[in-house]
C-alpha cells in the first residue's frame, strides 16, 4: 500500500530537525562520542568513562551529587557509571566530608589507566581539530559552554 507523502508537513519535520538544537547537540554528540570510544577502544575505557576519571582526578574526591551536576548527568547514570569504574578498580569510595557522606576518588590503577588513555584520547582529539580547525573548535567549545550555562538557567 502507496502513503501520499503530505509534502507540507514532510517540509515541517525536515525543517524542524535542521534548526532543533536539542537534536542537533545528540546527534553531533553521538557522532563525536563514536570517534573517543574507538580511539579509546584498546584501554578498556569508554569515553564517558574517560571523562568521568579526568573529572574525579581533577577535582576529586567527588560526591556523586557533585560529579552528576558537573557533568549535567542524572545521579542513577553517575552512580551506574561510578559501579562500573569501581568493579575495574579505577575509583573506591571513601568518607564524605561528614559521616553521612561518601565520595568518589581514583585509585592508583584508575590513574594508570588515565595516563595509558590519554595518547589515545590525544588523538581523537588532534584528529577531530585538525578536520575542524583551531578557531572552530574555540568557536565550538565556547559556544557549548553558552548552551549548557543557558540551559541550566532555563
Amino acid at each position: 500500500m502507496n502513503k501520499r507523502v503530505d509534502t507540507s508537513e514532510h517540509a515541517l519535520w525536515s525543517e524542524m530537525s535542521r534548526v532543533c538544537v536539542g537534536f542537533n547537540l545528540r546527534r553531533a554528540a553521538r557522532a563525536v562520542s563514536q570517534i573517543y570510544d574507538s580511539a579509546l577502544q584498546g584501554t578498556g575505557l569508554r569515553g564517558t568513562q574517560f571523562s568521568m576519571l579526568v573529572a574525579i582526578s581533577t577535582y576529586g574526591p567527588l560526591t556523586i551529587n557533585d560529579l552528576a551536576n558537573g557533568g549535567v548527568m542524572d545521579q542513577t547514570t553517575v552512580s551506574r557509571n561510578v559501579r562500573v569504574l569501581q568493579k575495574q578498580g579505577y575509583v573506591e569510595l571513601v568518607p564524605g566530608t561528614d559521616k553521612r557522606t561518601r565520595a568518589v576518588s581514583i585509585t592508583d590503577k584508575g590513574k594508570s589507566v588515565l595516563r595509558s588513555a590519554l595518547p589515545h584520547w590525544n588523538r581523537a582529539q588532534a584528529s577531530i581539530a585538525k578536520k575542524l580547525g583551531d578557531k572552530e573548535v574555540k568557536v565550538l567549545l565556547d559556544g557549548l559552554r553558552l548552551a549548557t550555562k543557558v540551559a541550566k538557567q532555563l
